[in-house]
């Protein structure tokens, strides 16, 4: 294996760092992250901090904050995450088909000066508790339609606000060179995916990281 360097995004007076599964306010209630030993953390490829990075003068301007949610996901902890819900089509198909075990993507929302999320027509992941407890007990009916919400194509007359905070997202992430994905608003990623390799990852107890390739 080789060694590769990651970048860490860190909150500050730009970014807030959010790993939603850090905690246990996700589809799958549990604190996956944690478990396998990065808790908390946002890990990137250079290139997508390099991209993050220019933000950081457009969210000023407009007196925003970027919340990150997820980045880099370890692929032990996807596996886990594929053991809890285990659905086909819920994940990708193996952690070398998901862009965020190669630290090539985040998911991210907007907050205002105060620290309140602006309004999408769905929340990141589609989250809400009452279908993560449906998804975990294999229902995910309800859970599929109300994901609807989260495509570039919902255009809903009652969400107008909340489409127009979505284009202003898409935009802000496209022009600094990311790409988005049609079905989930909050997903952005390098657009030449198959320059960046899997990253596995060890985190040792005193905080310290390593990644290979």
């Amino acid at each position: 294996m080789q060694k590769i360097n990651l970048v860490e995004i860190k909150s500050d007076d730009t970014f807030v760092v959010d790993m939603m599964y850090a905690k246990k306010d996700n589809m799958m209630q549990t604190d996956v992250y944690s478990a396998v030993g990065m808790g908390n953390r946002c890990f990137v490829q250079p290139d997508l901090g390099d991209c993050l990075q220019k933000l950081r003068p457009v969210l000023h301007q407009k007196g925003l904050k970027l919340k990150i949610c997820d980045a880099y996901r370890p692929p032990l902890a996807f596996e886990r995450m594929k053991k809890i819900i285990p659905m086909e089509g819920f994940f990708a198909r193996s952690a070398e088909r998901s862009q965020h075990c190669h630290a090539s993507a985040v998911d991210v929302t907007l907050l205002d000066e105060n620290g309140a999320e602006l309004a999408f027509p769905c929340v990141v992941d589609g989250y809400e508790k009452k279908y993560a407890l449906q998804v975990l007990q294999g229902e995910v009916k309800e859970f599929y339609q109300h994901l609807e919400k989260a495509k570039y194509s919902w255009n809903a007359p009652e969400d107008a606000e909340k489409i127009k905070n979505r284009e202003m997202l898409r935009r802000m992430m496209e022009d600094v060179g990311l790409a988005a994905l049609e079905h989930e608003w909050w997903h952005f990623n390098l657009p030449n995916k198959e320059k960046y390799p899997l990253v596995k990852s060890v985190f040792a107890a005193d905080g310290s990281c390593q990644f290979f390739i």
